[in-house]
């Protein structure tokens, strides 16, 4: 097995190196795009998984909408437009004829679905709406990253419509609240919600929220978003409802997205030198068994009792994998660091002996990790050990964000904060301070968290006194 760069090394060299190795992805004949090999998909299919199903437990249905847009449609926002022009793949011929309308290939869905509203919508009885959407975009990107910077990827956005802007803005931060659950809970990335800067907001936006999550270089990872759009696309639409009185109002929508680089946020985040370490809801495989043998007498002995211990844990319910290849035990055991299981399973000849097995966790290296425990309710004690294992992952994440987050209350510590981490500072929400720390920093106003302590401070950038801080920092 091929190494991998250290990541205090090169940081951005090592996350390609992990992503090859554990056989996540690979590059794409077109520039720009990645192919997604079936254990890299499993993942995402395990995070679509969960998070689909808090989708719909609040009320969400999901539904699906064209590919190809007409131009006009997202002319008619202007801001859309001009936030998106650069980014835009534009077809203008098909079946060997110039069209009429070029057609833009989906960047995202707000034009196409506000359409499709504005004809379903009539009435108050109709609202509100609540549709979820998975499916792929695509904005033009020659750079590749894979699953942090792609030009085709893969996401879900959800667009939901709404009598008032009461009901709207509860949806936002409702949805918000739901990727913070998803990622805790399920990914076992800790992260800081809060409201974009006007220079960040979402193109036709009145308000834009996130979740901004520290990689382990210390740059951030925008998570998510959550968008309260107003009635900016209402109006351009013309989504209308007849109210109770009889009079005739626009609705108020919102849009909100997670795309796959939540997966590179898994990787940057909880990865080693060892390569990935997986929280146990979203890994393919949450047990691996390895047996240990020298001849084909012990190969014999051990293998039936592998097969038997493979067959309870799978009828337990957990997801595992025999490793019957012909390598040596040690090949395997770095393959599948590599491609970080959780839980290791290692059957020798003497725990044949013994009745027992070495149990070896991801998330704790070496010798402290294993432990030789009984074959005897082996599959309930590996059930009582993956929630210690994503609840080790989730407090080793946020114990490395804490420690590199500093309070700063001049542009000279908000200066020395960012160059090795975040700086938590008094802003004033104005795109021009955005400009100074983008030109001068090589950093940005991550978000404004939503937590925010009670008093009055003084701008690091503009001097005025404010009563909110941001977080401010270098991110992808």
């Amino acid at each position: 097995m091929a190494k991998i760069t250290p990541r205090s090394q090169d940081f951005s060299e090592w996350y390609l190196d992990v992503i090859r190795e554990a056989d996540l992805a690979d590059y794409a004949p077109v520039r720009g795009c990645i192919v997604v090999k079936p254990y890299g998909w499993t993942i995402y299919e395990h995070m679509r998984d969960y998070l689909d199903k808090r989708f719909k437990d609040t009320g969400h249905v999901n539904a699906a909408f064209p590919l190809f847009i007409p131009m006009s449609f997202l002319q008619k926002e202007a801001h859309h437009v001009e936030g998106f022009a650069p980014e835009l793949a534009v077809v203008t011929h098909g079946g060997g004829e110039a069209l009429e309308e070029p057609l833009v290939v989906r960047p995202t869905s707000e034009t196409i679905i506000g359409y499709s509203y504005s004809q379903w919508i009539k009435s108050y009885r109709d609202l509100p709406v609540l549709i979820n959407c998975w499916n792929s975009v695509v904005r033009w990107e020659k750079r590749t990253k894979p699953f942090l910077r792609t030009m085709e990827f893969y996401w879900q956005e959800g667009h939901t419509a709404h009598a008032t802007h009461e009901e709207a803005l509860e949806e936002v931060l409702r949805m918000l609240n739901v990727y913070y659950d998803h990622m805790r809970e399920d990914c076992a990335l800790p992260g800081f919600r809060g409201r974009k800067s006007i220079n960040e907001r979402f193109a036709g936006a009145v308000n834009t929220f996130s979740v901004e999550s520290m990689m382990g270089d210390k740059r951030s990872l925008q998570s998510c978003t959550s968008h309260d759009l107003g009635q900016n696309f209402a109006r351009a639409f013309e989504i209308k409802y007849l109210d109770r009185d009889n009079t005739e109002k626009y609705c108020w929508t919102t849009s909100w997205g997670l795309s796959w680089r939540l997966l590179g946020a898994v990787i940057m985040v909880h990865g080693d030198d060892q390569g990935l370490r997986l929280p146990p809801k979203i890994a393919p495989i949450q047990t691996v068994i390895v047996p240990i043998f020298k001849n084909d007498d012990e190969k014999s002995q051990v293998m039936q009792v592998a097969d038997q211990v493979a067959k309870s844990l799978k009828a337990a319910g957990l997801r595992v994998k025999l490793d019957d290849r012909d390598e040596t035990p040690g090949f395997k055991f770095n393959d599948w660091e590599m491609r970080g299981v959780p839980v290791r399973v290692e059957i020798g000849p003497k725990d044949v002996a013994n009745h027992s097995v070495a149990l070896a966790r991801r998330d704790v290296p070496g010798k402290a990790g294993k432990a030789f425990v009984p074959q005897d309710g082996l599959a309930e004690r590996i059930h009582a050990l993956l929630p210690e294992i994503h609840a080790s992952l989730l407090r080793q994440a946020e114990a490395f964000q804490n420690r590199n987050i500093r309070e700063c209350f001049t542009w000279d510590e908000v200066r020395e904060a960012v160059q090795d981490g975040w700086a938590l500072a008094p802003l004033e929400d104005n795109p021009k301070n955005d400009e100074r720390i983008r030109e001068e920093l090589t950093a940005k106003s991550l978000n404004f968290p939503l937590d925010q302590p009670e008093g009055e401070w003084t701008c690091v950038v503009s001097g005025k006194k404010v009563r909110e801080r941001a977080l401010i920092g270098k991110s992808y």
